[in-house]
């Protein structure tokens, strides 16, 4: 090994030192045709970089099982924390080339360039949260590559190797590919290294890690942060009027058997024709989610749904980007998952209370349109009910808790601060209706005063949408 390599390998390592005590996650991307050199290139890398912080994500084409989740999941799966390093052997690009060539989910994915803007959509949330994403597209002499080929296949000790090159993409189609994303004009920051002399892809590949680090280490320090709400001051909004028909007692009985037996033949349907459904709950405090939630599920198959009760993020989730604990537990197919509050905590409590900062909210409404259409893209049906509430009706419900001793549980001292910052969360729920309603993922306002009558329009709105996507069925 040339003293060039050494000094540059020992610069790469104290370089990533520093982006782990920083807390910059790096991603670093290796593509290219079979033997074109990304074993030795992605090895050499690894072995320099710390172990404690370091992880080798290799891409495969997917089975059964990953099958039966969103085209990007094992990438969210595997989101590396903050100060962490991933190297991708093969990444998203290859396994975007896979699903188009060989026909993977056509009928849900008839214009795979959708994928395309999923990846698109996917590095943008992660480099505005700082992640630092290095992509390296790795050439070689073609007599050079078919000769490594050979000794592979001829070495009993390389010969398993072999079968990454005989059950992959075929090379032209991958190439060409690959050539077409290259040439891409809104593709950007792809380092392509020539591997036919070895030493020298290793001096480009660290030369322009070292460059990217740099670069990022001073983002980082010349980050402006501001956190800031931007509320209006004696903010109205009609966004939550929407009167329902009160239900009577005996109404309730008679639909809520009915709606539920219904739901109970919608859970089956959906695991038949494989298709996940996704029911988002958000509102006031004390407006019934979780009384919502329990009529939903109260006469499902367990085995068929989840229920996420969201709380405050851990250490481990903060460390990662906002939305992956959430893409961690999206339903596979056939399967329903209930979240009881959801990601839109960024624009609601962390808005309000400061914990995000100016760009990271603002921005988040995209990020969240985006990732949505991540899962309705695959043909998950996704439901967003905003359960809204009277304030006076609020203090009467806050106040029964505190005399029932069977529900003091549920008022906290949180939930009185909340209450004192009533209009700031107003605003907050009505921007966050207002730019998060889209036609694959809309939100559905439900007056919860009454709490009966918000459990049928709920089921009513799950069923009805379900009977939509299943059969076909139009309702008025």
């Amino acid at each position: 090994m040339s003293t060039k390599i050494k000094d540059l390998e020992l610069e790469a390592s104290e370089l990533t030192r520093t982006t782990h005590q920083l807390g910059i996650p790096v991603m670093i991307l290796f593509e290219g045709v079979p033997a074109a050199g990304k074993t030795r290139l992605s090895n050499e890398l690894l072995l320099t970089l710390e172990e404690k912080y370091s992880s080798f994500i290799a891409t495969a084409s997917p089975t059964p099982e990953n099958l039966r989740y969103q085209f990007l999941q094992k990438y969210w799966n595997t989101l590396p924390g903050k100060g962490d390093i991933n190297i991708y052997f093969r990444s998203w690009y290859a396994h975007y080339i896979d699903y188009k060539v060989n026909g993977i989910k056509h009928l849900q994915y008839k214009d795979y360039h959708v994928l395309r803007d999923q990846i698109d959509g996917f590095e943008t949330m992660l480099e505005n949260d700082q992640y630092e994403i290095i992509k390296f597209y790795i050439e070689i002499d073609e007599q050079k590559r078919q000769e490594h080929i050979r000794q592979t296949k001829e070495n009993p000790l390389t010969r398993w190797k072999a079968q990454e090159y005989e059950n992959v993409i075929p090379d032209d189609i991958y190439l060409e590919e690959m050539r077409e994303i290259l040439q891409d004009p809104t593709q950007k920051d792809w380092k392509i290294i020539d591997y036919t002399d070895g030493e020298a892809a290793t001096i480009l590949m660290y030369e322009h890690i070292i460059k990217r680090l740099k670069k990022a280490i001073k983002a980082y320090h010349e980050r402006v942060q501001t956190r800031d709400g931007l509320f209006t001051e004696g903010y109205t909004t009609d966004v939550f009027d929407n009167p329902l028909e009160k239900v009577s007692k005996s109404e309730y009985k008679t639909q809520i058997e009915k709606l539920q037996a219904r739901m109970l033949e919608i859970q089956f349907a959906l695991y038949e024709r494989k298709i996940p459904l996704i029911l988002v709950f958000e509102g006031m405090d004390a407006a019934g989610k979780g009384g919502n939630i329990k009529r939903i599920r109260e006469k499902l198959d367990p085995t068929g749904y989840e229920v996420n009760a969201i709380s405050a993020p851990t250490d481990v989730e903060l460390a990662h980007q906002y939305l992956w604990r959430f893409a961690r537990d999206m339903p596979r197919t056939g399967h329903i998952e209930l979240f009881d509050r959801s990601w839109y905590g960024r624009v609601l409590v962390e808005r309000v209370e400061g914990f995000a900062t100016t760009d990271e909210w603002q921005r988040a409404y995209h990020e969240i349109n985006d990732f949505e259409k991540m899962w309705t893209d695959e043909g998950a049906i996704l439901l967003k009910f905003f359960l809204s509430l009277d304030k006076d009706v609020q203090l009467e419900r806050f106040k029964a808790r505190e005399e029932n001793p069977d529900k003091q549980w549920k008022i906290t001292d949180e939930d009185w601060r909340n209450r004192e910052k009533w209009d700031l969360y107003l605003e907050a729920s009505a921007d966050m209706i207002q730019k998060t309603d889209t036609h694959n993922a809309p939100w559905y306002v439900v007056p919860a005063d009454h709490k009966k009558t918000a459990r049928i329009a709920v089921l009513k709105r799950i069923i009805k949408t379900c009977e939509t996507a299943l059969w076909g069925v139009h309702h008025d």
